[in-house]
């Protein structure tokens, strides 16, 4: 199944270890298009493997990947095209102004100059910072800097976009500006967005939210459900009681 119908993200079974210690263990799940999931986990949880997974940064795994029902490594090409991420550490070329760094990704694309331009153009005035196209990115505070990372992200309109623990370094009003400008875009604009954070806060009771820890997915389920299923008062309490368990795929 592929198009609009296909979910954006597919993981079946996906296992993988790194130099013969596992890391992800049999993963399964979806994400449909509009979706806004978070991924919550501990540092070491295999947030960042599964990320480096899906955009193929690794790929000595077991199990399937499909990206608008396109599978990563039959239809490498469209699976990767549908995706836009926002990495960890930050990628921008702090000597290029903001105009130049989304235009050399566009090229990467396979845009056109003035396609590219058109289209860095649309993604900055959504994430305003229009004014700031001629900026050199070593001017901008991280906040802004994020959001350039998030509209070079969009460029291509991908389907899935992939926030890698986005506020890292970032100061209360800009982590909260980044949330919201997530959640619009689901709304707004049909992208699904997969949020990885190890920060409770960052996450809303209605989101969805995948509990991961030592590469096990623990829970699946409504931010807001969690507590109530665990019989505590908190999503942090039970996020602590989901990850203080000894063999957490068992």
């Amino acid at each position: 199944m592929r198009g609009e119908t296909a979910p954006a993200l597919e993981v079946a079974g996906l296992s993988f270890a790194y130099n013969g210690k596992p890391v992800l263990d049999a993963l399964s799940v979806a994400i449909a298009a509009g979706e806004f999931v978070v991924l919550l986990g501990p540092n070491g949880a295999g947030k960042t493997t599964l990320f480096s997974l899906i955009t193929r940064l690794h790929d000595r795994r077991q199990g399937e990947i499909r990206i608008g029902g396109f599978d990563m490594r039959r239809q490498a090409v469209q699976a990767q095209a549908r995706i836009g991420v926002v990495f960890q550490q930050p990628t921008l070329d702090p000597d290029l102004s903001v105009a130049q760094n989304l235009a050399y990704h566009g090229a990467l694309h396979g845009m056109g100059r003035r396609e590219a331009r058109s289209r860095a153009e649309a993604q900055l005035e959504r994430v305003g910072l229009a004014a700031q196209r001629r900026t050199r990115v070593r001017r901008l505070s991280g906040g802004q800097r994020r959001r350039v990372e998030i509209a070079r992200g969009l460029m291509h309109s991908p389907r899935l976009l992939l926030l890698d623990e986005p506020t890292v370094g970032l100061d209360i009003a800009s982590r909260r500006e980044l949330v919201e400008h997530a959640h619009r875009l689901c709304a707004e604009e049909g992208v699904a967005v997969l949020w990885a954070t190890h920060l409770i806060d960052e996450v809303r009771p209605s989101d969805r939210v995948l509990v991961l820890h030592r590469g096990c997915l623990l829970a699946d389920e409504r931010a807001e459900a969690l507590p109530t299923r665990l019989g505590v008062d908190s999503l942090g309490e039970a996020f602590d009681r989901l990850v203080d368990g000894e063999s957490p795929c068992e």
